[in-house]
């Protein structure tokens, strides 16, 4: 078989086992074969890139991040849709569209809760995707929807134009993931699946949202050339035999019809792999739509009926409190089960001391709970006539109950927050961050590896990596000797890291990268560290008091201190590498901006260190220098404005000959 056959056929097969995957959700292909198949057409359209296609299945991995997106001016405007909120208003909406059309019908679907887009096909390619916007004019997120794999690249047998429209989201399951993995990481965590789908699809780099597995439910065809349609059920169908994922979808003859098909779908809510905030109900044939018409904000064939949150009364028993793995202490309500928007609650997030503090709740109170957003459960309210006589103010712990070690207020939040440099509950989080590229560089010690280690009850702290041995790490699931080898060398070669490195993977509150090198530079040694007063931290630049303090409250721990000897005796270096001899940018601040083409922020900030001068993210009247690339915005603005010189990347370059 010649490479074009080849190509064409392997095409052929992972479009299909795509669509079987993906919208019917009966996949015929094992992951297996799927991605043994896709490694070859990668490989085949790498040795002839004359033959890559936009809608080759390769294409759906993320292109090139982009600076901004670019409007984008709908050719049929994405309406919105009127709010009703009980049944009374949806039967006052029925009988002003029977006041037109006497015979109306309607279809009645779930409202997904995600982001409105448009696709755009042409001969049944497709071209273009943007996000609703304002109804008139969206932005340009093509990229981002090719990453979509129920989104069909190229719809068979079709001829003109087609423009759809669709509600993206992110599946609970994946959002849930995502959460668990932000929260490992100590990321801040999505509030609900919406605001997920819609930060993801708004990423400049395709790669992240491709990562997101974001999906889509089509529920409109906008605008279609050379196919006439009689009805919306005609529509969805029409779509759905080109391979789009279609809404879920009910035929109501009268309008009490469609207000029990509004009920089934609020009760099963829970059924659906995405969240919803209300149901839909439309007229379905198109040319009683047009005798309707739309007002200046809404169509009148068409509602939204909201689902009104369930708030219902359960007692307090008691109040536990978490240590997350970023050390913050989350204060936890255990409720008397109460059913709730299809689920049993028995436990709500209290988020913290002033939200306690501000609704007064005590263990024994009588609260009333909801699910934010139809998820999360929250206490609303405290029903202050059945308070239990004696029932005391609830304050959070002075110490971490799970290590024991000082608990501290965030200075600039509301958190609460463990000091335990070895505190087990932070232990997976400090772990990844101290292995991580930017701190220890320990190669191959991922999120996985770790959970591997810490599991097998191998390590305790990051110190007992470097007393790790081979023939127990060759046992661990999906390492064998090669592997345990390699991630052995890696810590091995960890040890000769500068101390700049190892200041910043202590995860020190308020100590980053650019502070790591700072004090590395100041003090030279962590001896000289551990001892430093406050005025003395105070009086390196950029070292602000609060910066000082949790530094002197970090090193003055139990837990540090051991971890600091167990370090020592591994032989981890602890001095800073000797300053180079040039040091011409001694004293002199460069800040980057734009999109750079001939290094990155990360390159460019590292000549500039290496030379004795350091980067920043902000322009002041201190800032020597703004290199700028293409598309800089406010900082350019911002230099313009206090005088300070701009280079091109060119004139940041001849500087550093």
């Amino acid at each position: 078989m010649d490479y074009l056959s080849e190509i064409e056929q392997l095409r052929r097969k992972l479009v299909q086992a795509g669509h079987e995957y993906y919208v019917l959700d009966k996949p015929t292909m094992s992951d297996y074969d799927y991605d043994h198949k896709l490694r070859r057409l990668e490989e085949l359209e790498g040795e002839h890139p004359e033959t890559i296609t936009p809608d080759s299945p390769t294409q759906r991995v993320g292109g090139e991040a982009v600076s901004s997106f670019a409007p984008v001016t709908h050719r049929v405007p994405l309406e919105s849709l009127q709010d009703v909120f009980d049944f009374d208003e949806l039967r006052a909406f029925d009988q002003r569209v029977r006041g037109t059309v006497p015979d109306a019908a309607y279809m009645t679907e779930p409202k997904v809760d995600g982001l409105s887009v448009a696709l755009e096909y042409e001969d049944g390619l497709f071209i273009r995707g943007a996000t609703r916007g304002d109804g008139q004019v969206g932005e340009d997120v093509t990229e981002n929807l090719r990453t979509i794999k129920s989104i069909p690249l190229r719809i068979p047998e079709s001829t003109g134009g087609l423009i759809v429209r669709g509600e993206v989201y992110m599946p609970k399951k994946v959002f849930h993931a995502l959460n668990d993995e932000r929260e490992r990481r100590g990321e801040a965590l999505f509030a609900n699946p919406r605001n997920a789908a819609a930060g993801s699809l708004r990423q400049l780099d395709p790669r992240i949202a491709a990562a997101r597995h974001l999906d889509i439910a089509v529920f409109n065809v906008q605008w279609a050339e050379n196919v006439q349609f009689q009805t919306h059920g005609e529509t969805l169908e029409y779509l759905k035999s080109k391979g789009f994922k279609v809404i879920p979808h009910y035929n109501c003859e009268t309008i009490e019809q469609a207000v029990s098909r509004v009920e089934e779908i609020g009760d099963g809510r829970e059924s659906f792999p995405f969240d919803i905030d209300g149901a839909v109900i439309k007229v379905d044939r198109l040319d009683q739509r047009q005798l309707l018409g739309s007002t200046a904000k809404f169509p009148r064939w068409a509602a939204a009926y909201k689902y009104p949150p369930e708030i219902k009364p359960s007692k307090l028993l008691d109040i536990v409190v978490q240590v997350g793995r970023t050390g913050v202490l989350t204060p936890k309500a255990v409720l008397e089960p109460v059913r709730l928007a299809g689920t049993t609650v028995t436990s709500a997030t209290l988020h913290n001391q002033d939200f306690i503090s501000e609704k007064d709740i005590r263990i024994g109170d009588t609260v009333l709970v909801r699910k934010a957003g139809e998820i999360i459960p929250e206490v609303l309210s405290v029903v202050m006539d059945k308070r239990p006589e004696g029932a005391q103010p609830y304050l959070l712990p002075t110490a971490c109950p799970v290590c024991g070690a000082p608990v501290v207020r965030d200075e600039d939040g509301a958190h609460m927050r463990c000091t335990g440099a070895e505190c087990p509950a932070q232990l997976l989080r400090n772990l990844t961050h101290f292995a991580s590229r930017d701190a220890m560089d320990i190669d191959g010690l991922g999120v996985a590896v770790v959970e591997n280690l810490v599991n097998a009850g191998l390590i305790r702290t990051p110190g007992d990596l470097y007393f790790l041995k081979e023939e127990d790490v060759s046992g661990l699931e999906r390492m064998g000797t090669k592997s345990a080898q390699n991630l052995l060398a890696a810590i091995e070669r960890s040890k000769e890291n500068d101390l700049s490195r190892l200041i910043y993977a202590f995860g020190i509150r308020q100590v980053g990268q650019k502070a790591g090198k700072i004090l590395a530079a100041r003090f030279r040694t962590m001896q000289a560290l551990e001892n430093a007063t406050l005025e003395e931290l105070t009086a390196v630049g950029d070292i602000g008091e609060i910066t000082a303090r949790s530094i002197l409250e970090w090193m003055a721990s139990p837990q540090s201190r051991h971890l600091i000897r167990r370090l020592r005796e591994a032989g981890v270096n602890m001095t800073a590498a000797e300053q180079g001899s040039d040091q011409r940018f001694a004293g002199i601040t460069f800040v980057f901006t734009g999109a750079l083409e001939k290094f990155t922020r990360d390159e460019a900030a590292a000549m500039v260190e290496q030379r004795g001068g350091r980067s920043a993210s902000s322009v002041s009247k201190k800032t020597g220098y703004v290199v700028a690339g293409e598309a800089a915005g406010s900082k350019l603005r911002k230099a313009q404005e206090l005088g300070v010189p701009v280079l091109t990347e060119d004139e940041f370059l001849q500087m550093l000959e």
